[in-house]
């Protein structure tokens, strides 16, 4: 019965054959709870290589904290540098209401600066009520947040050209293109 629940709970993604080659990511990774976020930024880099993405065209960049990513992740995304940005974290709840300031912030922020810049930037932070719940978050492949990040980066990215070959082949075909 356990394993019945366990495997109904279980998200299944059904992932498309996307490729990460010929776009370029920023992995910005908070250096809190760094033995958990190291294996995040790990599986999102493993994630990107076995999309087509090669080691040049993503960059690593490490702030001091979950609450430092939002403004470091809209950063990345305003340089015209990269097509997404993924924000990896952990932040784990303790005996103060700190966590819900740091992970509502986190979350918040992480959102305006996807909007604000339009670049995807994908959150990959795991809010977790303890270590061992942190710590299932960030295993292999599949149960890895950052691995799971770092694919969604590769849908987007793929989502925008789609939308932006499709708005160019309609301009094409209209007389007043303005028009809508």
């Amino acid at each position: 019965m356990a394993v019945e629940k366990e495997r109904l709970l279980k998200t299944e993604v059904h992932r498309r054959d996307l490729s990460a080659a010929g776009f370029r990511f920023a992995i910005v990774v908070s250096r809190w709870n760094e033995a958990l976020t190291s294996r995040l930024a790990a599986g999102a880099a493993e994630a990107l290589r076995e999309t087509g993405a090669s080691d040049l065209s993503f960059e690593t960049f490490y702030v001091p904290g979950s609450f430092e990513l939002p403004l470091a992740c809209l950063k990345a995304a305003q340089t015209g540098d990269f097509d997404a940005v993924i924000a990896l974290g952990v932040v784990i709840r303790g005996e103060t209401p700190h966590f819900e300031y740091v992970a509502g912030q986190a979350a918040s922020g992480i959102l305006q600066a996807s909007m604000t810049s339009g670049i995807p930037v994908m959150f990959g932070v795991i809010t977790a009520e303890n270590l061992e719940q942190a710590e299932a978050r960030t295993g292999q492949k599949v149960d890895n947040k950052g691995y799971e990040a770092a694919h969604s980066a590769v849908e987007m990215v793929n989502l925008f050209r789609e939308m932006d070959r499709r708005q160019t082949a309609d301009e094409d075909t209209k007389f007043f293109p303005h028009v809508a």
